[in-house]
């Protein structure tokens, strides 16, 4: 069985979207409705200025006591997120996330269109395992080469 792309993984095809004067609350309603962990932060044009995922609201929001109605979601979301190509296989995916402490990816098409998010929800066991061992093996190699 070939490996799944992150277009072919990805579970919600649309992209759940918002403007950077957006509350943090509204964020979180969006959410919410779409039941998604993620919403992309867009500027006029449709370009991607952030991402913001449950953990900024829990650790950026909640844990410093903001108030979700008055916080914008330019101050808390994490900007520029790394994006993916809609052919990258999946184990690949999830060793970025697994390197740089990432769990979701926006995916955007060769000529800049954005195609969705992939989640490490959207990962099946076998691919994490894979993207795991490759991480094991990035480690040792770096190792020893010290």
């Amino acid at each position: 069985m070939a490996e799944r792309t992150v277009f072919q993984s990805i579970s919600q095809r649309h992209v759940v979207s918002l403007g950077a004067q957006a509350s943090v609350w509204e964020a979180a309603c969006v959410m919410t409705r779409a039941n998604c962990g993620s919403v992309l932060i867009l500027d006029t044009l449709g370009t991607i200025l952030g991402i913001l995922t449950e953990r900024d609201l829990m650790t950026r929001v909640l844990a410093k006591a903001l108030s979700p109605e008055a916080t914008l979601v330019r101050d808390v979301m994490t900007p520029h997120p790394q994006t993916v190509g809609p052919d990258m296989k999946v184990s690949e995916a999830v060793l970025i996330m697994i390197e740089r402490g990432f769990r979701h990816l926006p995916i955007v098409s060769p000529a800049d269109k954005i195609l969705g998010v992939f989640s490490v929800r959207d990962a099946l066991p076998r691919e994490i395992g894979d993207a795991v061992s490759l991480a094991e093996f990035n480690d040792q190699v770096n190792d020893a080469l010290g």
